[in-house]
């Protein structure tokens, strides 16, 4: 029987999702004019259709879904992230200036959100036939096992983070690739090479282009004073930049945060999504969230998200197959990380990089992409105890 705690954590997210896509949305319909149900019947619709995958996955056999529909996700998306790029405008959808999304009759697709599940069922699978037990004499060797890898996340980097120009979902298929390297037996020198080869390329990737730049900027310039008060003034003065720009949404975000309080302005009553944060119900949607329901409503989803990781690792922990162990610690790793990427994001931590909260934000690919991975956990819980 596929794990019942999992399912109904999830669902419980899902299901606060539409109220909370129904009451963020309020200033996008007034923009743009649409009908006063737009977000909660296109989330909705995201939702059920996820639930019903979720379901219908579970009861499928883990050796179809990881060995067989995982590498046609593997596959397709590739194939989806390379033709976007040739596709007219009105097929394909822009995101400061780069194609993200295919429009289809209805709704967009993100190939990327759904390229993730299919790379780690990918490294699942090699890792296990490559890394799982196997003992190497020297760091040569293991980078030798390691190269494929590499060329394959090479693959990653020119498609998304310079094609689609969203270095965030790079940055965080890297931290997958790391961890599950790590978790498959690779040793902490290898990861490290590969970790500093990694940020390496992103430096690269920040320094030649003109907007993650300004982004950098207007992300020091939120936490300057801060960092800086705790070095000595010769040194603070050296480090200081003057004339950075606003950092509006990381401002807007911590001011939402701090009219909630412990209880919240209550569901609906938020003022910080009139206009001060345009798109407060997809990435900034715990800062909205945290408006309206409080510091208490946000413990209550952080501590479900807890819970759905922790099944998830059980899961991994208890399962006799190398393959669908690896594989539920790469979806631990994408969902925990995807989380926390957004929360230290919106609270200045580190820059914002645009990803999604899992199960909470508005938008059709990440809730959909996440039942999918969520599925194909459900379906490796049956065949254990």
């Amino acid at each position: 029987m596929a794990d019942k705690k999992l399912f109904f954590y999830v669902v419980f997210l899902l299901s606060f999702s539409v109220i909370i896509a129904y009451s963020l949305g309020a200033y996008a319909i007034e923009y743009y004019g649409y009908n006063e149900f737009h977000f909660l019947i296109r989330q909705s619709f995201a939702v059920i259709l996820g639930i019903l995958i979720m379901w219908i996955f579970s009861q499928i056999h883990p050796s179809k879904l990881i060995n067989k529909f995982g590498f046609f996700i593997f596959f397709f998306s590739i194939f989806l992230i390379i033709i976007m790029q040739f596709l007219p405008d009105s097929f394909a959808s822009s995101a400061g200036g780069a194609k993200r999304w295919i429009r289809l009759p209805g709704f967009s697709l993100a190939p990327s959100e759904f390229f993730k599940i299919g790379f780690i069922v990918f490294l699942a699978w090699s890792f296990s036939r490559k890394f799982v037990g196997k003992e190497r004499d020297s760091i040569g060797a293991e980078f030798l096992a390691l190269l494929p890898y590499i060329v394959v996340f090479a693959f990653i980097i020119f498609f998304i983070a310079v094609m689609q120009n969203d270095l965030g979902q790079v940055v965080l298929m890297a931290i997958i690739l790391g961890i599950m390297l790590l978790f498959a037996g690779g040793s902490l020198k290898l990861v490290g090479m590969l970790f500093l080869g990694v940020s390496s390329l992103a430096i690269i990737s920040i320094v030649t282009s003109a907007h993650r730049i300004m982004r950098i900027k207007t992300w020091w310039g939120s936490i300057q004073d801060l960092v800086l008060s705790i070095f000595p003034e010769n040194i603070a003065q050296t480090m200081r930049i003057e004339n950075t720009p606003e950092p509006y949404q990381i401002y807007y975000s911590i001011v939402a945060m701090n009219n909630g309080g412990i209880l919240g302005e209550g569901l609906g009553n938020g003022v910080i999504k009139l206009g001060f944060l345009s798109e407060v119900h997809t990435d900034i949607v715990l800062a909205g969230l945290t408006e309206e329901l409080g510091l208490l409503g946000l413990s209550i989803f952080v501590l479900i998200f807890a819970l759905i990781l922790h099944r998830i690792f059980k899961i991994a922990n208890r399962v006799k197959n190398n393959v669908y162990s690896l594989f539920c610690i790469g979806i631990a790793v994408m969902l925990g990380f995807s989380f926390l990427i957004n929360a230290f994001g919106i609270t200045g931590i580190i820059p914002i990089k645009g990803i999604a909260v899992p199960f909470l934000s508005y938008g059709g690919s990440a809730i959909l992409a996440s039942c999918v991975a969520i599925g194909m956990v459900l379906s490796i819980s049956k065949t254990i105890k």
